[in-house]
């Protein structure tokens, strides 16, 4: 298996939030991202996940603990090969997910080629 450190990963992570264009990223409202080693048991072959409300669906939303995005390294790390697979599905999946919180769900995230 492929070896690629916890900070590692974080730093993809970063680098594949940096590449949200900035106009989006200016609307991602009250979202923090985690990188967990994997996922809930109950969802083994989740890559990340989105928890929250979504912006489309949010009407009077104040108060409230931020939504979460999480990414699970080591079902990431898995799934490829070299890093560059890795880097890869990294922006793949914090794309997918950050999309979670702009109301684009699954079956229009595989048509855009996200999902």
């Amino acid at each position: 298996m492929l070896e690629l450190t916890e900070t590692e990963f974080e730093e993809l992570v970063a680098d594949a939030l940096d590449q949200i264009p900035p106009e989006l990223a200016d609307m991602i409202d009250n979202v923090v991202i985690l990188v967990e080693d994997e996922p809930p048991a109950d969802a083994p072959e989740l890559l990340g996940l989105y928890e929250g409300t979504p912006l489309t669906e949010r009407g009077d939303y104040s108060g409230v603990l931020p939504d979460t995005v999480r990414l699970f390294r080591l079902p990431i790390v898995r799934l490829c090969e070299t890093r560059e697979e890795v880097v890869d599905e990294v922006l793949v999946t914090v794309v997918h997910e950050i999309a979670h919180h702009f109301g684009i769900d699954d079956d229009r995230l595989h048509e855009l080629g996200w999902a």
